[in-house]
C-alpha cells in the first residue's frame, strides 16, 4: 500500500472518529448548504473526512483499498492523489449546483472522491471483473461503472433515500474528467469504451437541462 493511500485513510480515520465523539466538531464540518454559502467553503473538503457511522466509513475505506491501487499502477501516485481530490471537489461542486437553493441540505463522507477512484480504475481497467456480496458471478467493471451511475441518477431523481448520489456522480464526473486528461491517448486507443462510459453522465446534464431532476 503507497503512503498516499494510507495518508487519505488515517486522515479519515482520525477525523471521522473525532466526529462520532464530538458533535459540535461534526457540524462545524460536515457539508451544509446555507453554510457554504455563508462562505464556509472548508466545509466542501473537510465533510468528505466525516461519516456517519463506523460501517459508512468502513465502506468507503475498503472500496478506496481495493480500487486505487489500480490507479496508482498506470497513473502513479501524485496522481492518484490529484484523481483523488479532484473527484472530491467535483462531487461537492455538484451537490452545491443541484442543491443550491436548498439551504438545510447536509452530507458526509468520501463517497465522491472514493467513486471518482472507482470510475477512474474503470476506465484505465474496464474489462477487470467485479464480485458483488448479492450476486454470485463476476460482473465486467464497466457494467458496474455505468450500472452504478443509472442508479444514482435515479436516486437523484427520486429523493428518498438518504444518500448522496449527487456527491457519488460528480466524484465519477472528475474521475472520468482526470483521468482522460492524464491519459489523453484513451480518446484514440479505446474510444468506444471512453464513449460508453460517458453515457451516463451526458444522461444527467440532459435531464437536469429538461428540468427532469
Amino acid at each position: 500500500m503507497n503512503s498516499i493511500l494510507i495518508l487519505i485513510i488515517v486522515l479519515n480515520l482520525v477525523i471521522s472518529f473525532k466526529g462520532f465523539g464530538d458533535l459540535a466538531f461534526f457540524r462545524k464540518y460536515e457539508f451544509h448548504i446555507g453554510s457554504i454559502r455563508a462562505g464556509e467553503q472548508i466545509r466542501m473538503v473537510s465533510s468528505a473526512f466525516l461519516h456517519a457511522d463506523i460501517g459508512h466509513l468502513f465502506f468507503n475505506m475498503f472500496t478506496l483499498y481495493m480500487f486505487a491501487p489500480v490507479v496508482t499502477e498506470y497513473l502513479g501516485s501524485f496522481s492518484f492523489l490529484i484523481v483523488y481530490l479532484g473527484s472530491l471537489i467535483f462531487g461537492s461542486l455538484l451537490t452545491l449546483l443541484f442543491h443550491k437553493d436548498d439551504y438545510s441540505y447536509r452530507a458526509i463522507g468520501a463517497s465522491g472522491a472514493v467513486t471518482g477512484v472507482l470510475y477512474s480504475a474503470i476506465l484505465l481497467q474496464p474489462d477487470m471483473s467485479l464480485y458483488l456480496f448479492f450476486i454470485p458471478i463476476p460482473i465486467p467493471a464497466y457494467v458496474f461503472g455505468i450500472g452504478y451511475l443509472l442508479y444514482s441518477i435515479y436516486g437523484m431523481k427520486a429523493k428518498n433515500d438518504n444518500i448522496g448520489h449527487t456527491a457519488h456522480f460528480g466524484g465519477a464526473i472528475g474521475g472520468f474528467v482526470l483521468t482522460i486528461l492524464k491519459e489523453p491517448q484513451m480518446l484514440t486507443e479505446n474510444t468506444f469504451m471512453v464513449i460508453l462510459l460517458a453515457v451516463p453522465i451526458v444522461i444527467l446534464f440532459v435531464m437536469a437541462k429538461m428540468g427532469k431532476l
